[in-house]
């Protein structure tokens, strides 16, 4: 609650009528006027009535009018279609959760990662160590389900970010995004032309978006990465083709995936793909490793002729992410430093797992149990 000076108001609590001077801190972030209380008391009494006005507003879509008042970068030229709405504040996390080394940081600075950066060396997981990745990637994809399981038209990215960070703190752990050099949310939500590395905020999904939901868990000491894109109502026949194509590119690229491979290949394989059906490949960003670390050696471009080096050994731990886009293969970002977007403002999806290299091929670690591992939008197919 906010104490803001302002004439004098009538408490909101029925049958209350005294005057009031405190305000509900989520209807200024929403711009609900006139919503005021004579006391805290009075305030958490009222609050299950109360909070329906914010429910209303948030997956309604009658929050228009501050959305078109919020303009955060007004000579900001966009390449699509998609705007930024207003945030809420940064979630918090329990002293009893354990957190990675920027957590805390002013900065987010992940100063054990950066020190492995000095060294291009592929860490080789042990058993305990591979044990402690199966668990975190196990609760990565349970926290993935609560996602699929509310995702729809009208729900805001900010809602499916309080979902996912709930559902990390149920399960024990850190959402790795938040305060990842300084990220101010729990997950990534990349809506249509958003390549990767969305804010969630209070715009209501909408009939026919596409919604990539990026989810990294961190669970004692270690970090499981996914990410699936979602079909949202009813969508084109484009956006099915690209998110389709999109989820066959990184199926084909796991198939490449065994010991003595050279991780260069994973691009080869996927631009080759992606290209077959009509779509290009994103360069900016790639795959990475991923243990006790949240970004470490290799790093796994997604498209063809790359030179990066290394060779695949049992127990390398990785992601495969490829983000395929509908047109141009190059992106922009928006001014708030994260938010990547395809140039030519059409299209991108994307898919990811965690894998680890075993004697004989490949695990996925963060693989779907449920309806024989298929991707949630064939659940709408």
């Amino acid at each position: 609650m906010t104490d803001c000076v302002s004439a004098e108001k009538t408490c909101e609590t029925p049958e209350c009528n005294l005057p009031a001077k405190l305000q509900c801190p989520t209807c200024m972030k929403l711009g609900i006027k006139n919503s005021y209380f004579c006391s805290q008391a009075c305030f958490k009494s009222n609050w299950k009535i109360h909070k329906l006005i914010h429910k209303l507003i948030e997956n309604t879509g009658d929050n228009q009018n501050l959305k078109e008042s919020y303009n955060p970068w007004p000579y900001y030229q966009y390449t699509g279609k998609l705007r930024p709405y207003r945030q809420t504040m940064k979630r918090t996390v329990p002293d009893n959760i354990l957190k990675p080394d920027y957590a805390d940081d002013p900065k987010g600075v992940p100063y054990m990662e950066q020190k492995a950066k000095l060294s291009s060396q592929i860490k080789v997981l042990d058993e305990e160590e591979i044990e402690g990745m199966k668990v975190a990637c196990k609760l990565g994809r349970e926290v993935l389900e609560e996602v699929a399981n509310v995702i729809d038209v009208n729900v805001t990215t900010e809602e499916i970010d309080r979902i996912v960070h709930e559902a990390c703190i149920d399960r024990d752990c850190y959402p790795s995004p938040l305060n990842y050099y300084q990220f101010p949310k729990s997950c990534c939500t990349s809506v249509n032309e958003v390549i990767c590395h969305g804010i969630p905020d209070l715009r209501p999904l909408a009939n026919g978006d596409i919604c990539n939901v990026d989810v990294t868990v961190y669970h004692r000491e270690y970090h499981g990465d996914l990410n699936e894109t979602f079909l949202i109502g009813n969508v084109s026949d484009i956006s099915k083709k690209l998110v389709s194509t999109t989820w066959e590119c990184l199926q084909n690229a796991i198939k490449a995936v065994e010991p003595g491979e050279k991780y260069r290949e994973i691009g080869n394989v996927i631009q080759k793909y992606a290209q077959s059906k009509g779509f290009s490949v994103v360069r900016t960003y790639c795959g990475h490793g991923i243990h006790k670390l949240f970004h470490t050696p290799p790093s796994i471009p997604h498209y063809a002729k790359n030179k990066v080096v290394g060779i695949m050994k049992p127990g390398h731990c990785f992601t495969i992410e490829p983000m395929i886009n509908q047109g141009n293969w190059r992106d922009d970002t928006w001014p708030d430093k994260w938010t990547a977007v395809t140039i030519d403002g059409l299209l991108s999806a994307q898919f990811e797992e965690t894998l680890l290299v075993t004697d004989t091929g490949v695990e996925v670690l963060t693989k779907r149990i449920k309806n024989n591992g298929q991707p949630y939008f064939m659940d709408k197919l």
